[in-house]
């Protein structure tokens, strides 16, 4: 039941219908796991997003049984970076809205291109 009420809600974010093929994106990788595209709202020269395919709202609602998948998202973000031609980038994750997430669907940020100063926010 928690599947089928998370499958639901994933397919009504934005990215559930990008993955749907609903609405078109930027694709730079993908895979039978994940999908990554460049985002429409960059903060740096080189800004992807690596969206897992299975719906999971964020890292915090993520279960002991995706531990394979969070490791490959990140993999993949570090396969993308490369892949852009950066050595230095940063990953983000935002789980929950005050921690900045605005799309309820995990998601990695893969952001380089230029400097990044920290603290970020």
């Amino acid at each position: 039941m928690r599947f089928t009420t998370t499958l639901a809600m994933a397919n009504d974010t934005i990215f559930g219908k990008i993955l749907n093929g609903e609405i078109p994106c930027d694709e730079v990788y993908s895979d039978d796991l994940c999908l990554a595209f460049r985002d429409i709202a960059p903060t740096a020269p080189v800004h992807v997003l690596v969206i897992p395919r299975q719906p999971i709202e964020s890292l915090r609602s993520a279960a002991a049984s995706d531990q394979t998948l969070l490791g490959h998202l990140l993999l993949v973000a570090a396969r993308v970076a490369k892949q852009e031609g950066l050595t230095d980038f940063r990953t983000v994750v935002n789980s929950g809205e005050a921690a900045g997430q605005t799309v309820f669907h995990l998601h990695v940020h893969m952001i380089g291109g230029r400097p990044l100063a920290w603290p970020p926010g």
